[in-house]
């Protein structure tokens, strides 16, 4: 799930910062004045987006920044002087006074962005290395001449076992090799 998290010292512009997201369509998890509220709620989540200034009630937002989990990005609202000398990773940063266009627009980027890593990672997980892909084909291919099934129904057996067990397939088709063997 994603978040979004607000941190500002002064809760009016918090909340002037939530309902403007709101108002365009985006859900925020939290608001806060603190660094440590803002690192509560990051827990709480998946991955998002911490939008704070500069400096907040307990720590200034380089420090936030080291709390937060690698999968958090941070968007800082300060005047470019405040953010331009310290290039942190993560931290994307919006001068003041703002501009609700550019405001709008930068939010939408990042959320596309941390959309694209979500899938990225999602498919780098689910790659298997050529052992694994060699035994589920070793499995599939004694099914279809014992059983005599197609490629497909036996991949679809070996999936719904791997399922039913809470197995991965390649550990699924090793069963189904050692049991047939």
């Amino acid at each position: 799930m994603v978040g979004i998290i607000v941190v500002f010292p002064n809760k009016d512009n918090a909340a002037n910062i939530r309902n403007l997201l709101v108002r365009n369509g985006m859900a925020v998890t939290g608001v806060c004045t603190s660094g440590a509220q803002a690192a509560h709620y990051a827990d709480s989540v998946d991955e998002g987006i911490v939008i704070c200034g500069y400096k907040l009630k307990d720590m200034m937002y380089t420090e936030l920044r080291e709390y937060l989990p690698k999968e958090f990005e941070m968007l800082l609202l300060a005047s470019p002087d405040k953010w331009s000398d310290g290039d942190a990773e993560g931290v994307i940063g919006l001068s003041m006074p703002l501009k609700v266009y550019d405001f709008i627009n930068t939010m939408e980027m990042m959320l596309t962005n941390l959309e694209r890593k979500r899938r990225r990672r999602k498919q780098e997980a689910g790659k298997r290395d050529p052992k694994q892909q060699a035994l589920i084909k070793q499995a599939k291919e004694l099914l279809m001449e014992r059983n005599h099934m197609s490629e497909e129904e036996a991949h679809r057996y070996i999936q719904k076992c791997s399922m039913d067990s809470g197995t991965n397939m390649a550990e699924t088709a090793e069963m189904v090799l050692s049991v047939m063997s």
